[in-house]
């Protein structure tokens, strides 16, 4: 799999500053964990030691992770809060048609989306079903997504001042 990763110059910030805390912090104590657990002897009965195995594994793994998502990041700029057009980077107001609830978003490529920070997929349902949609304080575009809870819809606004 070889596709880019779309990312924001913040989050790929973010990938970088993890990685190199794995590899600098996390995979060296880890190791001496290891060194420890191998000091006490029988490894066959040794908790720590298959512990700290399971975590060298997660670590190496999560390393190679990020390695790829940097390798392939694809920047992508903020857009500009007056673009007419919904895409990556865009900052909106959704409002749910029925309850009248309002959400903040910025839409983001999947290795920054963080729904909990407001920010999503440009693959998640929502995500694309507002991709591309007009913004418009005048006539707010009316999506419809499909959700698991069933279908919902959402007036794009614009992000307010």
């Amino acid at each position: 799999m070889n596709t880019e990763t779309l990312i924001t110059q913040e989050g790929l910030q973010k990938l970088k500053d993890e990685l190199n805390e794995l590899k600098s912090v996390r995979r060296i104590t880890v190791s001496k964990r290891i060194q420890e657990a191998i000091a006490l002897g029988d490894l066959s009965e040794n908790s720590e030691y298959d512990d700290a195995k399971n975590e060298q594994a997660f670590i190496e793994g999560r390393i190679a992770e990020l390695e790829g998502k940097i390798r392939t990041a694809k920047i992508i700029q903020a857009a500009d809060d007056s673009a007419a057009k919904v895409r990556l980077g865009s900052h909106v107001v959704l409002e749910d048609v029925e309850t009248g609830e309002r959400f903040d978003y910025t839409v983001v490529g999947t290795a920054e989306a963080d729904p909990f920070n407001n920010k999503i997929s440009n693959e998640s349902p929502v995500g694309k079903a507002i991709l591309g949609q007009l913004i418009s304080q005048q006539e707010p575009v009316v999506v419809t997504v499909k959700a698991p809870a069933g279908e919902l819809q959402y007036r794009i606004l614009p992000p307010e001042a």
